[in-house]
């Protein structure tokens, strides 16, 4: 049986199409689950709405948007920290029969305004921070709508009488999203109602989900990957939304425990501190129970991997409930490449840690490890629907990643030229990544094509991969690997990192260059000797992120 089986009792009641639209599927949820807790935050005390509750709270806004003349194909932007007036006003600009424009609200204000202007956004959903700039000045604006209460125009105030509002179709877009950090002309990915809703099922054929499930909205939501594989994934199943507002390890490990978090998604430099901090509590008892662990660890790692049993859940449980992970049923890692060794060791520790991947322009998710047959090289499994290739495979089987299916994008908003450079002739999406499938549908990435080392030896070398290997070290903060002309005149490409060192770690730079140094060393002992660093730059700075914690490598 298919987790998307349930739909067909829906059918025809509240949806016509192939998937409902994202307001069919909310009130099918609330149909099936109107009284649990659906969007929830502390501060400190527990605030939550039930599903039929937000769903009041949603109407009233819609009908408010529909009477400000609001309409079907207006869109309306929503930019500031995760909560849930964020979430409600998503969904009523959708209910509105509008298309919503996420906006990254980490980004200046002269980059919101560009991309206020590129989407032709009418109206603003805006946070504290920047809500009296726009309420001063407007602009084109219709109107400007607060998510904090006691400022200005409070989303939770807004009403409109009652009127019939247009309903969109599942093949309508419904949300443009731009990339972080966006300069120049920006590119916004057009997805459709269908697009993310047929994701958000689809990819539950590799993971099962209940709506006893409590999902952890840390990162920004306005990310395709928290946007769909935890907003939406939980309000297609009547799960709880809790929504955490601070990337700090202390306020994530107080939300864990307090909220009894069951689903926690990340991307890799979190798990990575979290994983850092567990082991450096272990290594604290002193090196004879430090060995003892690293034993049982393994272990317990080789019965689950071979049993499918999980004995670390037992065996580790004064260590989880100490890190408050003891309540957790599934962790999973996006947003970029995780060390094989962090997947391998969490899943020691007795939790089911795996791995996805996917595009802005994929609604995201296209691979999901399963839980009971997971991989620990790989970023995951093919979710049902999704038809993927390599292209121009090399010796290895390395190629270009290409895909089709229900959840690849519409195009770009108003850029035809570069929504048809975006696909091969045969309408598969290019994804820019380098990697290979195996014969069971796991894929393994390599890298981005466009940051492809070729050494002068004819070699491709792929910098993530080689960054993958400095994942564990907690002397390093961030590093980056790539190519440079070591030989103008032969143009012959070698390798270099930049290092910006952990500062907490290190009294004085001198101290901080001689270890980073040993590191590379001990490291590219463990590399092929065309993948070896030829070159290191310890920084004095961190490297630009985005708001998902990768380095612009471009800003670089």
């Amino acid at each position: 049986m298919k987790a998307w089986d349930f739909l067909d009792e829906y059918r025809g009641m509240f949806f016509t199409g192939t998937w409902p639209t994202l307001p069919e599927m909310f009130r099918i949820t609330v149909n099936r689950y109107g009284e649990r807790p659906c969007f929830t935050i502390y501060e400190p005390e527990r605030i939550s709405l039930t599903y039929r509750e937000a769903l009041a709270r949603i109407e009233a806004v819609a009908r408010y948007l529909h009477s400000n003349g609001i309409g079907k194909g207006d869109t309306v932007a929503v930019t500031g920290k995760n909560s849930p007036e964020w979430t409600v006003a998503y969904l009523a600009v959708l209910w509105s029969g509008a298309i919503v424009v996420p906006i990254d609200y980490q980004l200046k204000i002269e980059e919101i305004d560009l991309l206020l202007k590129t989407a032709k956004v009418k109206m603003l959903f805006v946070d504290e921070e920047k809500q009296s700039r726009y309420a001063e000045n407007p602009g084109t604006l219709k109107g400007i709508i607060s998510l904090k209460a006691g400022v200005g125009n409070y989303i939770y105030n807004l009403d409109g009488p009652y009127a019939p509002l247009p309903q969109a179709h599942e093949t309508d877009c419904a949300v443009i999203l731009f990339t972080s950090g966006t300069t120049g002309t920006p590119k916004g990915v057009m997805l459709t109602h269908k697009n993310l809703v047929s994701d958000c099922y689809l990819a539950q054929g590799n993971l099962t989900l209940y709506p006893t499930d409590v999902f952890y909205a840390l990162l920004p939501i306005h990310h395709a990957y928290t946007m769909l594989a935890v907003f939406i994934e939980a309000i297609s199943v009547g799960a709880e939304v809790v929504f955490g507002k601070r990337m700090v390890t202390k306020a994530i490990l107080k939300d864990l425990k307090e909220a009894q978090i069951t689903m926690f998604l990340g991307v890799p430099i979190l798990f990575n501190k979290l994983l850092t901090g567990i082991m450096r509590g272990v290594k604290a008892k002193g090196p004879v129970v430090y060995g003892i662990i690293c034993a049982m660890l393994w272990v317990s790692g080789l019965i689950k991997h071979i049993f499918k049993k999980n004995p670390g859940k037992v065996l580790f449980a004064a260590i989880l409930n100490q890190a408050s992970l003891s309540t957790l049923r599934i962790c999973i890692c996006g947003g970029g490449p995780l060390a094989p060794s962090v997947f391998r060791k969490y899943n020691q520790l007795g939790l089911d840690f795996i791995q996805g991947y996917g595009l802005t322009e994929t609604s995201p998710i296209i691979n999901l490890n399963p839980v009971e047959h997971y991989k620990e090289t790989s970023v995951g499994k093919i979710v049902p629907g999704v038809d993927m290739k390599v292209l121009n495979p090399d010796e290895r089987g390395v190629g270009e990643i290409i895909v089709k299916g229900p959840m690849v994008m519409q195009g770009y908003f108003e850029q035809p030229e570069e929504t048809a450079a975006a696909f091969t002739p045969d309408g598969y999406l290019k994804t820019g990544d380098l990697g290979y499938l195996d014969n069971e549908g796991y894929l393994y990435l390599t890298g981005r094509a466009k940051n492809l080392i070729v050494t002068d030896g004819g070699k491709n070398v792929y910098p993530e991969e080689i960054e993958n290997e400095f994942q564990l070290y907690e002397e390093i903060d961030q590093i980056l690997v790539r190519g440079f002309v070591s030989d103008k005149k032969m143009k012959i490409e070698a390798i270099e990192a930049l290092v910006y060192p952990a500062p907490e770690v290190f009294k004085n730079t001198d101290e901080a260059k001689t270890r980073i140094n040993a590191i590379i060393a001990e490291v590219n002992q463990k590399l092929l000797p065309y993948q070896r660093i030829d070159r290191v730059t310890v920084l004095d700075q961190p490297m630009e992120m985005t708001t998902t914690k990768k380095i612009k490598r471009d800003a670089v």
